[in-house]
């Protein structure tokens, strides 16, 4: 019985690998950066080997992009990405991403705020722990994903 177990385990684990994979193919991402940021351009060029279509965008003030969508002070970062109508703030996991995609839950965004060493872009060590948290409509937040150290 373990030995089935293990099997629809695996077989869970690289089909969750898929669906990710799947919500990216073909979706459009921009993302506003400062044009000096090495690990703004980290986090874009990870998200687009996992098959987002991103278009970088260098701007000189960060604000101008996150005012419009009314991100609260304390959930900003680095960068802004605009994806199927989302924000996404700072260095959110692919993971987290692809999961927001799916559910296409009533939110504004993610973020990461701040820029935690380890997480995407900025080292992705898989000991890092920080949180994703979500952001509602009317600015309220809440944890949406705790990354924790693996193993």
């Amino acid at each position: 019985m373990r030995r089935r177990e293990l099997l629809c385990f695996v077989i869970a684990a690289g089909s969750f690998a898929l669906v990710g994979r799947s919500q990216a193919a073909g979706e459009s991402m921009v993302v506003y950066k400062d044009p000096n940021c090495g690990c703004c351009h980290a986090w874009a060029e990870a998200m687009a080997k996992a098959g987002f279509s991103v278009k970088a965008e260098d701007v000189a003030d960060i604000n101008v992009v996150k005012d419009p969508f009314a991100v609260p002070a304390e959930m900003r970062a680095c960068h802004t990405a605009v994806v199927a109508g989302y924000y996404l703030e700072g260095h959110v996991p692919l993971e987290a991403v692809t999961r927001l995609l799916a559910e296409k839950p009533d939110l504004a965004g993610l973020s990461v705020p701040g820029m935690p060493v380890g997480s995407l872009g900025m080292g992705d060590d898989p000991g890092a722990s920080y949180d994703v948290i979500a952001v509602g409509k009317d600015g309220t937040s809440k944890l949406y994903q705790a990354v924790r150290p693996k193993g």
